[in-house]
């Protein structure tokens, strides 16, 4: 089994929010990076987060209005796909300053955030980040990258569970499995690749494909894809 694989099965016991910060911290030691954050910012109308940063830094980042001048909160809101720090633009003076400020207090000099949009509007963001040189970060994110998206997204789901009311329309609340299910398949994968990656038989993929159509009332399976990824309920 796999670390990411682990972490999955071991957040699907979460109880309560405190535990998500507990599951935040065991995957900073996991992963072995300098810090893990989760923010969310309108769980159920309600901000949220669990990280590694201290709390010296989070009211330093608040205090003097970093989030004006920091170019991941900025390019977080304007695209889907993963960001690597090293791709964004420093190059301003007060972005210059704000990463000096950042590496100071612990924040690692490289970094990977995943922008995260759920249903009716929600938002949030997940971030790796650890002191490393560009060649070993770049061989991390090739290394990582799928499983930081999805473990993104569980976390996402979680938090969701534990602190959001119920929604009403319950063939489109889909299971952790089955979202990997899904999203996998959705990027190209054979069935038998998935089942494999996934360690399950194919027989117990099929019947998570067929819980999922019944879900989300689709007539097959590209169709179930289509319905769950324009709800957002799979990562593109």
């Amino acid at each position: 089994m796999s670390r990411m694989e682990a972490f999955i099965g071991q957040l699907e016991h979460v109880k309560t929010p405190t535990d998500i910060q507990s599951m935040i911290e065991a995957l900073q030691s996991t992963y072995s990076v300098s810090n893990v954050v989760y923010h969310a910012l309108n769980l159920d109308d309600q901000p949220f987060a669990a990280l590694t940063y201290t709390e010296d830094w989070m009211q330093q980042y608040q205090g003097q209005k970093f989030i004006r001048v920091d170019p991941v909160v900025k390019r977080a809101t304007q695209q889907f796909h993963p960001l690597d720090w090293n791709k964004l633009d420093w190059s301003s003076r007060g972005s210059t300053a704000f990463l000096g400020e950042a590496i100071n207090a612990g924040v690692g000099n490289q970094g990977l955030s995943m922008p995260i949009r759920g249903r009716n509007g929600q938002f949030a963001l997940f971030t790796i980040n650890n002191e490393d040189n560009d060649a070993s970060w770049a061989k991390f994110v090739k290394e990582n990258q799928r499983d930081m998206l999805l473990i993104s997204h569980h976390i996402h789901q979680k938090a969701n569970e534990l602190m959001c009311r119920q929604e009403e329309d319950i063939y489109t609340k889909l299971s952790m499995r089955e979202v990997d299910v899904l999203t996998w398949l959705a990027r190209g994968l054979s069935r038998a690749s998935v089942a494999e990656k996934l360690q399950i038989s194919e027989h117990t993929l099929r019947v998570y494909i067929d819980t999922s159509r019944h879900k989300l009332r689709a007539l097959n399976l590209v169709h179930a894809v289509s319905i769950a990824q324009s709800k957002l309920l799979i990562l593109p």
